[in-house]
């Protein structure tokens, strides 16, 4: 079995988030539909109760021990994928954190040490995983769900000091995954289910198996404030590529503090209710080239996205630039209904344009 058709997918999320109940959800369903899945524990916690302290004062313990972690997790990783190559049948590993976790809990400089004292880097760290799954923390928008009591190694207290750590660390790991092109936060919701039956839905995608349509909500809204410190700004160019009926080729390039992914996505209608989503990462050089086959009756999408994590909201704000010009859209997934939007008090919304065929990128990209 050749090491492609293994998917290596990341569960992450600040504390509380409900990666406990995930991980169980996923074998189960997967295992269900004839896939070997593995799962990675969670290293920190297995380094914790041998006798790691992460809040040690000690500099020189606390960076073997960062060290170690790392090492261990790259280690566990790899031999897991060496078990799944003797796989007969289609195999899925899901990590309980990836390596990039442990990026969040020190500073940049102690990082790039460690990494490039052990022979790799971010950039080589963020292509080991086909997709990275975030559940965000309930300690953000749901917090009477949040608790301190089925993890015994857990630092964050349930008061309000806690809950705003958990909330800081949350977008933390949300920063240390930036990057990867298959990352995907997912909201806390009213239901806990919906939460989880995205997860499934995500990594289903990352399967390539075919999922049912579900509108994400969207609304033309107007900033009227500051966004929170801890947006993320990408540039994002869209080209939509010649493509059979029924099937969408697309070609995205996001940038963000200088460095850029480029994805090429297949959306494929099946059904009027199914659709198969194929996404690939492609080099520069193959980007290039692929320009070359870009759809003539379509012009280039050039937007501006900002990301952020509102009251346990995962929202994208999108400012379009070419070839529409004074139109912001705000786009949230996997939440079921209106009503269930937590709305941030910096933005005002104009219109809702879900299930709106005349935005979808698609037709704004149209030549008239």
């Amino acid at each position: 079995m050749h090491t492609k058709d293994i998917k290596r997918i990341v569960l992450t999320g600040g504390p509380c988030a409900g990666k406990t109940t995930a991980l169980v959800r996923i074998i189960e369903h997967f295992s269900n539909l004839g896939y070997k899945v593995f799962t990675i524990p969670e290293v920190p916690t297995m380094f914790t109760q041998a006798g790691m302290d992460y809040l040690t004062q000690n500099h020189g313990f606390f960076y073997e021990g960062e060290k170690a972690t790392l090492e261990i997790q790259i280690a566990l990783e790899d031999r897991f994928m060496r078990m799944a190559q003797t796989c007969t049948e289609p195999c899925v590993i899901v990590c309980d954190r990836g390596t990039m976790d442990i990026s969040a809990y020190m500073q940049p400089d102690m990082w790039n040490d460690i990494t490039g004292s052990i022979g790799t880097s971010t950039q080589e760290l963020l292509t080991r995983y086909d997709a990275v799954l975030h559940l965000v923390s309930a300690a953000d928008g749901a917090e009477q769900f949040y608790t301190t009591s089925n993890n015994a190694q857990r630092l964050e207290r349930a008061d309000e000091a806690g809950l705003k750590v958990a909330r800081m660390l949350d977008k933390k790991v949300v920063k240390a995954w930036t990057g990867h092109p298959h990352l995907r936060v997912i909201n806390n919701t009213v239901d806990f289910d919906r939460k989880l039956n995205r997860v499934l839905k995500e990594i289903s995608n990352v399967l390539e198996l075919p999922q049912p349509i579900e509108t994400e909500r969207k609304y033309i809204v107007e900033v009227t404030g500051q966004l929170p410190e801890e947006t993320i700004e990408s540039d994002i160019t869209q080209t939509y590529l010649v493509a059979d009926p029924g099937c969408e080729v697309r070609l995205r390039r996001r940038g963000w503090n200088g460095k850029y992914v480029n994805i090429h996505t297949t959306k494929k209608t099946i059904s009027p209710t199914e659709e198969l989503l194929t996404e690939r990462q492609v080099t520069g050089n193959l980007y290039e080239s692929l320009l070359g086959q870009a759809d003539p009756y379509r012009q280039t999408i050039h937007k501006l996205r900002r990301s952020f994590i509102w009251q346990g909201q995962f929202f994208e704000l999108d400012t379009y630039l070419t070839p529409v010009t004074n139109l912001t859209i705000l786009e949230t997934k996997g939440m079921g209904r209106h009503e269930d939007i937590k709305f941030p008090p910096f933005l005002k919304v104009k219109e809702d344009i879900t299930g709106n065929t005349r935005y979808y990128n698609y037709n704004l990209a149209l030549k008239h």
